[in-house]
Formats: structure tokens, C-alpha cells, sequence
């Protein structure tokens, strides 16, 4: 092996390291957020008979989550529901805007 293939190897190696700890940094940051994603945005569990992310097929359904900034699922801005009642997103799976 030549010293310039080694070299292109190790430099590899290094930036494939950093990037896989920068991620974890990152998840570090963030949390999971029940009832603020988008009908198919979700990032995973959307309830009985789905399977992972994009599977939710309500609006803001309760019980499908997305992952956000830690500390700031309760304060995330979303619509009213039906009723007039203000929408929240929560740390824990709703039963509200659930598929019927």
C-alpha cells in the first residue's frame, strides 16, 4: 500500500469518527415530541399498525412523535384544535388527534 492511499485511509477514518460523535452530540440536544408533526413527517411511532417515520396519518397526531430541541415541546406554536381548545405538543404519547 502506498503511503498516499494510507494517508487518504487515516484522513478517512478521523473525519468518519468525528462525524458519528458529532451526531450523538446532537441527539443529545433534542427530544421527543408527541402531537407536533404533519400528517407522513413524524419521526417514529404513530400508534397500532405503523411501522416507524412518516407513518402518522393525522395532523398532529398524538401519538406520533418528532424529534425537537429539548426544552421546547410544550412551547411549540400549533393550531387549535376543532373546539378552540389550544393544541400542545408533550413528552408523553397523546389521545387526542388520533386516527379514527
Amino acid at each position: 500500500m502506498s503511503t498516499t492511499l494510507k494517508s487518504v485511509a487515516i484522513a478517512g477514518a478521523v473525519a468518519a469518527a468525528m462525524t458519528s460523535t458529532t451526531t450523538t452530540a446532537d441527539a443529545a440536544s433534542k427530544e421527543k415530541c408527541y402531537g407536533v408533526s404533519l400528517a407522513g413527517q413524524n419521526d417514529c411511532a404513530a400508534g397500532p399498525g405503523t411501522t416507524c417515520a412518516g407513518t402518522s396519518v393525522t395532523d398532529y397526531q398524538g401519538n406520533a412523535w418528532t424529534l425537537v430541541d429539548a426544552g421546547t415541546c410544550a412551547s411549540i406554536d400549533l393550531p387549535k384544535m376543532a373546539d378552540g381548545t389550544a393544541r400542545k405538543g408533550s413528552l408523553e404519547a397523546l389521545k387526542r388527534d388520533l386516527p379514527a
